[in-house]
């Protein structure tokens, strides 16, 4: 099975935020829709191990931005890389503002923004469907949205330029490079969620 045959599926790439309390926090998702028109409503898939969605199962509320080709490869680090567990996301990043459900959407490389209210979830075993009614939305900018091919071929850096003579492991699904001598057996990709059955090991000489 040559599983980047999915990949031509026109997957587009977000940052989901959510807020609760004073915690602000995002992860970046690859699964969007828009499920009705009137009623405006959307769906969006989400890893059960993400502390975005534990923050929008109790508060009821998220927003989604809608990166844009102009997204660079730090972007994807700050809200992909990381886990909303053990840092504070948006610790020294301004290009963000306050929506009027007060959670916090992105300015920079973004072309849009959409605000939801969950009112259903749908139980896929490692991940949930919410759908969400649309509470507000704008137009940003008039960009082209990042697709994953585009942050295949564009954004994500080429492997000899993380790796600088190390081993590391590339996975299979998102492009993901981690450097380790070895994967632990219960490690996730960061990006996509997939484990390390999804990995194939790399060498730069």
């Amino acid at each position: 099975m040559n599983k980047s045959a999915m990949f031509k599926i026109s997957y587009g790439l977000y940052i989901l935020t959510a807020k609760e309390n004073d915690f602000d926090n995002g992860c970046i998702i690859n699964t969007v829709s828009q499920v009705t028109s009137s009623p405006n409503r959307i769906s969006i898939a989400v890893n059960k191990s993400n502390k975005t969605l534990e923050m929008i199962m109790k508060t009821g509320e998220f927003n989604i931005s809608v990166l844009s080709e102009k997204a660079d490869f730090s972007v994807f680090k700050r809200f992909g890389f990381q886990s909303g567990k053990e840092v504070n996301k948006f610790e020294g990043f301004d290009n963000a503002r306050t929506a009027n459900n007060g959670i916090k959407y992105i300015t920079d490389c973004t072309n849009a923004y959409i605000s939801a209210k969950l009112f259903h979830t749908v139980d896929l075993g490692t991940h949930l469907i919410l759908f969400a009614d649309v509470t507000d939305c704008d137009v940003i900018s008039d960009d082209n949205s990042a697709t994953y091919d585009y942050y295949h071929k564009n954004i994500k850096p080429q492997s000899e330029k993380v790796l600088g003579g190390k081993t590391a492991y590339r996975c299979k699904i998102c492009g993901y490079v981690h450097t380790a001598d070895e994967l632990p057996e219960d490690f996730i990709c960061p990006i996509c969620k997939h484990g390390i059955d999804d990995f194939e090991k790399i060498v730069n000489d």
